[in-house]
């Protein structure tokens, strides 16, 4: 019966869409979609994702210690976003929320980390491939997560091109990203369009140490977000980091060649973003700025006017109605039936100013649940958020829990085999490993890092509000503070009527549901008690 229901929803959304009726296949696999009368000399997608950058960490954005000719290219060529901000600050739930248009809270397991993809939410490639596309991915696709275990014949980013292997520094992905694409184009017919995921593992950590000072990158040239401590080792973490980027813009510097040289560049809508910010303390897995504010560009050809700014917020979660909608692909629905949330942006890129108003909103969602196996239980950090283009606002429904995880977990003793308790401080693993945080934690009884380390790890309120063009650092928590009460209140109110609406379990009293989800990674042990003092 629910099929059916599906079926039927599909079949009325796509005659109302295209005045031609959608066929629907099982939910999940690619749908047959109609497409529309507009969609004659369809584009190719060329769809790029890095793993793990924050919003300021390219050149075009104007930081020095890291050259992006590639992504520059781009933004300069096409339109480079100011405010292109995530659904999620962590790897899959911020994944599966682009491929679906939907927010984490409506996707069930898909809206977790390490967890499984459940087939009725169906993907931008899904519905791409059903109309004709040819689809396919490099690199990382959705993850980390098992896809299989719904039924799911692919990733849920395309079919897998990742078999060409060159050796590059340590720390970097053995895949030749741009060579697998190159194969890619070679097996698509001559004439179909292809949708291409290029999912860089870089510069999701582990880096090389001291690789960006190896490579004639200068200190003076990181600048230091104003959570972390200015010291040289950080400097240097942050030179590590930057080489990572780069070595990403260079496949993508190699696959626009491609194109060009095939006649298909200027044919191809091509989108560079990052699925979350950066592996630093206070960062990524945390809805502040540096968690969920990304870098963005698009380019297509003459069909867009370049050397554009768009300063507007928007969602990673309208990147997918944006390209079923440049394909002239019509969506029958996602879930059990709810529309995609993400708005085309194609109005606005099109500079089609009698429709842009639709596309550019005054405020975007994002959220939070599990991340690392960091807390007793396998529990998350729930959080959800506004973001204007002035203010962030955040709900911690949990504030007792540890935001960074549980400062201490056991370790199984090597003689006796019994769980025990580890050392204090051991236990941050929503924060990933690195020199930066091994610093903070080392030298947290400083005076001079101490700050920076509670500020990373201690406890939160249950609300927080920040001025983020006044404090992108998010350090001046305004939630308590009477002159901005006002604003508070009616950001507070505007993103609890927006969860009831889309239905979040987190206000519709499921929420402990998040903590059920199974999880497909190794899972830690903490201590089954309450709080433990820092």
């Amino acid at each position: 019966m629910k099929c059916i229901c599906l079926t039927i929803k599909a079949f009325l959304l796509g005659w109302l869409l295209t005045g031609l009726p959608a066929a629907a296949g099982p939910p999940g696999s690619p749908r047959t979609a109609r497409i529309s009368q507009s969609a004659a000399g369809r584009p190719n997608i060329l769809f790029v994702i890095s793993d793990d950058q924050s919003f300021p960490h390219t050149s075009a954005y104007g930081y020095k210690a890291v050259r992006t000719p590639a992504f520059d290219r781009v933004a300069r060529e096409g339109v480079l976003f100011t405010n292109a901000i995530v659904a999620s600050p962590g790897c899959s739930p911020s994944r599966a929320a682009l491929l679906t248009g939907l927010n984490c809270w409506q996707l069930e397991q898909a809206g977790t980390h390490a967890s499984s993809f459940p087939r009725q939410y169906v993907t931008y490639p899904d519905l791409l491939a059903g109309a004709g596309y040819f689809a396919g991915y490099t690199g990382k696709g959705w993850g980390p997560g098992e896809w299989k275990v719904s039924g799911r014949q692919n990733n849920p980013a395309g079919p897998e091109y990742n078999t060409i292997r060159s050796k590059g520094p340590a720390g970097i992905s053995n895949v030749d990203y741009a060579a697998n694409f190159a194969a890619f184009l070679a097996k698509k017919g001559k004439n179909a369009p292809f949708c291409f995921w290029f999912g860089a593992q870089e510069p999701h950590r582990n880096f090389e140490k001291g690789i960006g000072l190896k490579h004639g990158k200068r200190l003076a040239d990181a600048a230091v977000p104003d959570f972390l401590p200015d010291t040289p080792g950080i400097r240097s973490d942050l030179l590590d980091y930057c080489f990572e980027i780069e070595w990403a813009d260079q496949h993508l510097g190699r696959m626009l060649k491609l194109l060009e040289e095939a006649g298909e560049l200027d044919n191809t809508l091509v989108v560079v973003t990052s699925d979350n910010g950066m592996a630093f303390p206070r960062a990524k897995a945390n809805v502040y700025e540096y968690g969920i504010h990304v870098p963005l560009a698009i380019r297509w050809g003459n069909r867009i006017p370049g050397g554009r700014t768009i300063g507007n917020v928007v969602s990673l979660t309208d990147l997918a109605p944006t390209f079923l909608e440049a394909a002239g692909v019509a969506h029958p629905g996602a879930g059990t039936g709810d529309p995609m949330q993400g708005i085309s942006l194609l109005p606005a890129l099109l500079n089609q100013k009698s429709r842009a108003g639709d596309t550019l909103r005054t405020g975007v969602y994002t959220s939070r649940e599990r991340h690392s196996s960091s807390r007793w239980n396998n529990q998350g950090y729930p959080q959800r958020a506004l973001r204007t283009a002035q203010y962030l606002y955040i709900i911690n429904f949990e504030p007792d829990r540890w935001p960074a995880g549980d400062p201490q977990k056991l370790e199984k003793d090597a003689g006796s085999g019994r769980w025990q308790p580890g050392p204090m401080h051991g236990g941050y693993h929503d924060i990933d490993a690195c020199p930066t945080l091994d610093f903070l934690i080392g030298h947290r009884e400083d005076e001079r890092v101490s700050p920076f380390f509670h500020l990373a790890v201690a406890k939160r309120p249950g609300e927080e509000l920040y001025d983020i063009n006044k404090d992108p650092g998010c350090l001046h928590n305004l939630a308590g503070d009477p002159r901005h009460s006002q604003t508070k209140n009616a950001m507070k109110s505007r993103l609890e009527n927006y969860l009831k609406v889309t239905r979040d379990p987190r206000v519709t009293g499921n929420g402990e549901v998040f903590e059920t989800y199974e999880r497909y990674s190794p899972l830690r042990e903490f201590p089954p008690r309450p709080a433990v003092k820092q």
